[in-house]
């Protein structure tokens, strides 16, 4: 409520107090937001500082070079990470101009051999608004590196500056918005950079040898800032992308382990990168991967929304490992995986040829021959398919189960393999009246298969924050390729679109959507 001062003197008593508690909830509001972001910024500083003791304390000497080499990739690109969150803070809780930046190092000219490219950016119109037609009185030249695999280049941007003699005015093509603001990579570089860290498993160190082959040697320091920085950069799509598969009705979840370094001991302990994905038979093709410091139960929670008032509470098709047990009881739906349930038979029948485990495969196959069939299928014709033809196969196995365990003795592998499914049995048979429910857990796993393949060349994640920005970047590169797109491409076209796109309209850039393909 806003009151003019000099229409104080014609409000009530009752008006006068209404206005000042209004004014009073205002500035609260106000300094609450305000602590927040400094708490935040103070955060950060911190974490900052402590990078920073990382980078140029002696390192332990149980490091081995390649190890050590990783180390400070991630540490370089986490100081970046952490600086570009700060300057956001910053800047959003002053609303103020920028400071003058610090004096920097000059930056060397790049190599005068590689081969250039002249982009011109002139003034749509050279005719002044006094009605002069301007003369060209010079250009400014922003260099930047770009690189086609193999291959160095130079984009010459070209500015040409106009002026009106009349007017005693210049006019010139604005400086266009990048994702790294002055810096002199071309989003295709960037790209590169992040394709062949994520989805090509190449450490830095890897790359920088493979860029001084094509004529030009990047430090990895430099190749690290670049990462961290577009790793800030790409979060909020991220985040959009996993509220958007928090939209559908049914979810796939797994996790698989990596090994994450503890600072300061030289040592790794196991952490998880956790998979999430809408299901098999949802309208999206997507997946957003999770890097926690554990397999805990809290952090799958945490991902979709417990304990807060916007929970999932939809269908999870998962494992039956008890980290996911804490959601089952909380409302969500458990869809069991007939692939584990198989998979037990199946070792059973390697180890000792089973006759026991030899039907059980022969059901279980009966089974997902009608899975082929009903793929292509709508939801309803799914689901009665599943009811005329599994109902009656999977009901005639649960009671072979149960006469078979009455049969067998307690401890034995036979045992083991019955109790998995007569124990799951409900999880596991809950497709069949259901026709949107997948059969299996088995879409997740082909998501996170290629992450734990590239896992043998990790080493190990050198923070909590490099994980997560691995599994950010990760997410959108598997997403792409789930979409039929070339993940340089994706990304390539995100991050020229990024700088310049509303975050209202954040979505449109998503993997899933067409339009954004860059293909």
């Amino acid at each position: 409520m806003v009151v003019e001062p000099q229409s104080l003197s014609s409000l009530s008593a009752e008006q006068l107090r209404s206005a000042l508690l209004s004014m009073l909830q205002a500035a609260a509001d106000k300094d609450q937001e305000l602590a927040f972001k400094q708490t935040l910024i103070d955060k950060l500083t911190h974490e900052n500082a402590l990078l920073k003791r990382m980078k140029f304390a002696a390192q332990s000497e149980r490091f081995n070079p390649e190890q050590k080499s990783l180390l400070e990739d991630e540490i370089e690109a986490d100081l970046a990470a952490v600086a570009t969150e700060i300057d956001a803070l910053a800047q959003a809780q002053t609303q103020a101009p920028a400071p003058p930046e610090k004096q920097q190092a000059r930056r060397l000219p790049l190599p005068a051999q590689l081969p250039r490219r002249e982009i011109h950016h002139e003034p749509e119109s050279t005719t002044c608004a006094c009605g002069c037609q301007m003369k060209r009185v010079g250009e400014d030249v922003a260099e930047k590196l770009d690189y086609v695999p193999g291959v160095f280049s130079v984009e010459r941007h070209i500015r040409g500056k106009w002026a009106c003699a009349k007017c005693e005015s210049i006019q010139q093509a604005p400086v266009q918005a990048h994702v790294i603001d002055k810096g002199i990579p071309t989003t295709g570089l960037l790209a590169q950079v992040l394709v062949g860290k994520y989805a090509d498993h190449l450490p830095l160190y890897r790359q920088e040898a493979i860029f001084a082959r094509a004529g030009l040697a990047i430090p990895r320091s430099t190749l690290a800032q670049w990462v961290g920085t577009c790793g800030v950069r790409l979060q909020p799509l991220v985040d959009a992308l996993r509220a958007e598969i928090l939209g559908h009705r049914v979810l796939h979840a797994d996790e698989t382990p990596v090994a994450m370094l503890k600072p300061g001991e030289g040592k790794t302990h196991r952490a998880y990168l956790w998979a999430y994905a809408p299901g098999a038979f949802e309208s999206i093709k997507a997946v957003v991967y999770d890097f926690c410091e554990s397999r805990s139960g809290e952090h799958a929670r945490r991902f979709l929304g417990h304990g807060t008032d916007k929970a999932w509470e939809g269908s999870l098709t998962c494992d039956d490992f008890s980290g996911y047990k804490a959601l089952i009881a909380s409302g969500v739906t458990e869809v069991g995986c007939l692939a584990h349930a198989r998979r037990k038979f199946f070792d059973l029948h390697a180890a000792n040829q089973s006759q026991i485990a030899e039907f059980a495969l022969q059901q279980f196959a009966r089974v997902y021959d009608i899975e082929r069939e009903v793929k292509e299928l709508g939801t309803e014709q799914r689901q009665t398919v599943r009811q005329q033809q599994s109902r009656p196969i999977l009901d005639a196995l649960h009671e072979w189960m149960t006469l078979q365990r009455r049969q067998v003795p307690d401890g034995s592998a036979t045992a083991k393999a019955l109790n998995y499914s007569l124990r799951r049995w409900v999880a596991l048979t809950r497709f069949v009246d259901d026709g949107q429910l997948p059969v299996d857990n088995n879409w997740i796993e082909n998501q996170i298969r290629p992450i734990a393949i590239g896992r043998n060349n990790w080493l190990f994640a050198g923070s909590l924050r490099a994980g997560q920005r691995a599994a950010a970047v990760m997410s959108l590169i598997q997403s792409a390729r789930m979409n039929g797109h070339d993940p340089y491409a994706y990304l390539k076209d995100v991050l020229t679109r990024l700088p310049t796109h509303p975050n209202s309209r954040i979505a449109e850039l998503m993997p899933h959507r067409g339009q954004s393909t860059g293909t």
